[in-house]
């Protein structure tokens, strides 16, 4: 009987994950995912309960295998960490939270699971390559209410809610709870979620500003990366020109996306001279992704509508294993519109660097893997409403979207073979103001804090218990636990 309490739980909550985090998730089951291992973890044993955390976490995070080693071709050690580690997160989290409640420290446990999370995504978004790209936030860029949050504390608020909520619901169902703490975790939590939500209501509620009027242009790559200097790379060209050319009279801006050109240096004015040439000719500026092959230069081109040489933009974040550039190290904001390019908006510091030097606007060229087009469109929404900007992201091989200061989605499209997709839309330019601009990853550094506290608060309990100390706190026996093993 323990055994099956214990598989039926890590299977319902693998499920729960695998559908509900992901590159296509239903956000509604990510507020569910951890709560059937959180109500089994203070009815067994310490390593049944481990046992049901890793497996959950582990089989969930399968959900990514095809993105890791089919489109990103990700060697299978690193592909089996990307799965491990959060795994090894979810454990450390269930074994303080049940530490906790065990000992009737029923607040503590429930902040003990998002403070832990909280900090097991920061530090990783701290110290590995790919910034804050996997965060459980991303599931809730459909709930606008909900995103808000990211205006005060970045992507990590919201996942401390997502953690805190089923932590605050196991402890409540939990057997052996205080009558008072179950009152108070009951009262607080759901009163917070709905403050939570009442802020993300008058925020949405936001009048309008000025708009502009811009377009995105991408075609699938499909692996065609013919240089322009070849038949195949000067026809590309000439088929976006075509469709440069027949945009509306009083578009603004185009966007085109990541590696819409291929070139040598030596062939870079067969790129150059048609676009600046038609830039002044529409009155448009033109935003194009141009990779310099034998300089090993991942760029985005500013041509101006004014006429002029183009302003060039250096990739700052490349993907692991994938891209052979050397990183620029600049950021490039002219006047009111920052650039970008695809991967560097997987890092909030970047995008904060943007907004405070003036973007209200973010031009970003990408190219995606296809399978994560909904997914990494929906990182650069949530950057934009970290930082109060509007986001126009052109994603060859992947999805073309237009997203407001608040993450509305005002427009978008899909790249499907290797025909040219337009998207146009009224984009607006005024932005808003958030706090997470100013004051940075703040809540990450709280819950560091915190997580830190709790974890010492537990071992000094568990050494006090071993020493004869201070008896831990009732509970209600249960006829599917033990204290020695399931």
């Amino acid at each position: 009987m323990r055994l099956l309490s214990v598989l039926t739980a890590g299977a319902l909550s693998a499920v729960l994950l695998f559908f509900g985090t992901g590159l296509t998730p239903l956000p509604w089951l990510t507020w569910l995912a951890p709560l059937p291992v959180l109500l089994l973890a203070p009815r067994v044993s310490a390593s049944a309960a481990s046992a049901a955390a890793f497996a959950a976490w582990g089989a969930g995070g399968l959900n990514l295998w095809a993105l890791q080693r089919d489109r990103l071709e990700t060697p299978l050690p690193v592909a089996l960490l990307s799965v491990v580690l959060p795994a090894l997160l979810a454990v450390s989290a269930v074994l303080l939270f049940r530490g906790l409640l065990r000992r009737g420290r029923v607040v503590a446990a429930v902040l003990s699971v998002p403070a832990v999370w909280v900090s097991g995504e920061y530090l990783i978004s701290v110290l590995g390559s790919d910034g804050v790209v996997w965060s459980l936030a991303y599931t809730q860029a459909g709930v606008l209410p909900v995103l808000q949050l990211a205006s005060l504390t970045g992507v990590w608020g919201i996942t401390f809610a997502l953690a805190g909520v089923p932590a605050a619901a196991a402890a409540v169902l939990t057997p052996g709870t205080p009558g008072r703490a179950r009152l108070v975790v009951g009262l607080t939590v759901p009163a917070l979620l709905a403050a939570t939500v009442a802020y993300g209501t008058v925020r949405l509620a936001a009048p309008g500003g000025p708009h502009r009027n811009m377009a995105l242009l991408a075609a699938g790559l499909k692996g065609d990366w013919a240089p322009v200097g070849t038949p195949r790379g000067a026809q590309k060209l000439r088929d976006m020109l075509a469709h440069l050319r027949a945009l509306p009279r009083g578009t603004e801006v185009a966007v085109l996306a990541e590696g819409a050109f291929i070139a040598a240096e030596a062939d870079l004015p067969l790129v150059t001279g048609p676009l600046a040439a038609l830039a002044g000719e529409r009155r448009m500026d033109i935003v194009a992704g141009v990779i310099v092959t034998d300089a090993r230069r991942n760029t985005a081109m500013v041509f101006p509508s004014s006429g002029g040489p183009p302003q060039v933009y250096r990739k700052r974040h490349m993907v692991p294993g994938v891209e052979p550039y050397e990183p620029g190290e600049k950021a490039l904001v002219l006047g009111d519109a920052g650039v970008a390019i695809c991967k560097d908006l997987d890092f909030p510091g970047l995008a904060r660097e943007n907004r405070r030097s003036g973007a209200t606007t973010m031009l970003v060229p990408a190219l995606d893997f296809e399978l994560d087009a909904w997914q990494h469109s929906r990182v650069a929404v949530t950057r934009g409403v970290e930082n109060g900007f509007a986001v126009v992201r052109s994603g060859a091989d992947g999805a073309l979207t237009v997203s407001d200061p608040y993450g509305r989605v005002l427009a978008e499209g899909e790249t499907r073979g290797r025909s040219v997709v337009t998207v146009a839309a009224a984009v607006p330019v005024g932005g808003t103001s958030a706090l997470y601009t100013s004051w940075g990853d703040w809540f990450a550094w709280v819950c560091l804090l915190l997580a830190a506290v709790l974890a010492g608060r537990a071992a000094i309990g568990e050494r006090d218990r071993h020493a004869g100390g201070p008896a831990p706190a009732p509970r209600a026996p249960s006829p599917t636990t033990s204290s020695h093993g399931p």
